[in-house]
């Protein structure tokens, strides 16, 4: 179970339900970054109730909607301590759902208690047993929709030349993360058993995943070749089993790198590239777009990336425009053909 690092959620750490139920998440399995999530957004959630001077636990629709707005309009010197702070106001789209997302299970918890009879949260009336049921309310604000940012095939050139100056292992985690598709949790939290370089597969534990599933993927002979390389560099900082991919600095030489290291690491990379859109994601969102586009099946391509869902795998169809590309060229032949017998009526 997830350790909590309850110091940075005071508010949640000092009411007994809240804690109860983030207890319960860990117990259940969440990911540290899925709590953290969570944690913050409740967090954030009772601050605002403290300064409408209410109780979480008494909050109505109207307290909750007064809440939204204020994130939606919060100064960029009020979201300084975000991880992801950007110049725009307010809080992106994506993260507002995330935290009305952890307010609304946080309500799931007190009517399951009896504590209170409805959820203020929308996304439907919650009732015991059953779930969402009944009258559904209208969500307090609209989801947006984005595909998956990739690098273009300049700015690819341009990362690859800022990755040719990182150092041997960084290289390698670069061409892994993309080989395989890999997630920063993932990536960094292999371990030297999960690899049978014989047969060029990498086994991803059901632990460090997103969805809890453990999946096998394959991996190239190229990757194979630097990691090689990579695994006689490690033997003279270590000979320890465990994770393979493991600090090099003073302080920590040897220890297993933290997912904090590897984003440093992909930031570096977008400054020296100058491709501020660079991440730890756009690796496996260029892979799965490039596979995509080679062809592969919408369930092959679920499998490989460990999507629970089929929604999230078809962005990269859409992104890789594959299906409107058949379409077109199906369209573009019916009308070619169409032409071709007009005129072959006129000539004749």
């Amino acid at each position: 179970m997830c350790s909590i690092e309850w110091e940075k959620y005071p508010r949640i750490a000092g009411h007994s339900l809240a804690r109860d139920l983030l207890l319960l998440e860990a117990s259940l399995g969440r990911a540290s970054n899925t709590l953290d999530a969570y944690a913050r957004g409740r967090e954030d959630f009772f601050t605002a109730c403290s300064l409408l001077n209410i109780l979480p636990d008494q909050a109505t629709r109207e307290h909750v909607a007064l809440w939204v707005r204020e994130m939606t309009t919060r100064s960029p010197r009020q979201k300084a301590l975000s991880k992801r702070a950007s110049s725009a106001p307010g809080l992106s789209n994506a993260t507002l759902h995330q935290r009305l997302t952890a307010v609304r299970l946080f309500f799931d918890f007190l009517v399951e208690k009896g504590v209170r009879a409805d959820n203020p949260v929308g996304r439907g009336r919650y009732t015991p047993g059953s779930g969402f049921g009944g009258h559904r309310h209208r969500g307090m604000i609209s989801r947006h929709r984005k595909l998956p940012w990739i690098p273009n095939g300049e700015q690819w050139q341009a990362i690859l030349a800022a990755i040719k100056l990182e150092s041997l292992r960084n290289r390698a985690m670069f061409a892994l993360g993309y080989d395989a598709a890999l997630r920063r949790e993932e990536l960094c939290l292999l371990e030297i058993a999960d690899f049978d370089f014989a047969n060029l597969l990498l086994t991803v534990r059901a632990e460090t995943t997103k969805s809890r599933r453990t999946r096998v993927v394959p991996f190239s002979s190229t990757t194979s070749l630097l990691f090689g390389e990579y695994l006689r560099y490690r033997r003279r900082i270590t000979k320890a089993r465990g994770p393979i991919f493991i600090s090099e600095s003073a302080r920590n030489g040897g220890q297993p790198i933290s997912i904090w290291t590897w984003s440093k690491v992909a930031a570096r990379i977008a400054s020296v590239s100058g491709v501020t859109g660079f991440s730890t994601h756009t690796l496996r969102h260029l892979c799965l777009t490039d596979l995509a586009r080679s062809g592969w099946d919408i369930h092959e391509i679920a499998t490989f990336a460990g999507h629970r869902s089929l929604e999230a795998t078809k962005d990269y169809i859409h992104l890789c425009g594959r299906d409107l590309a058949g379409k077109l060229q199906k369209g573009m032949a019916q009308i070619h053909s169409w032409r071709v017998a007009q005129m072959t009526e006129q000539t004749q």
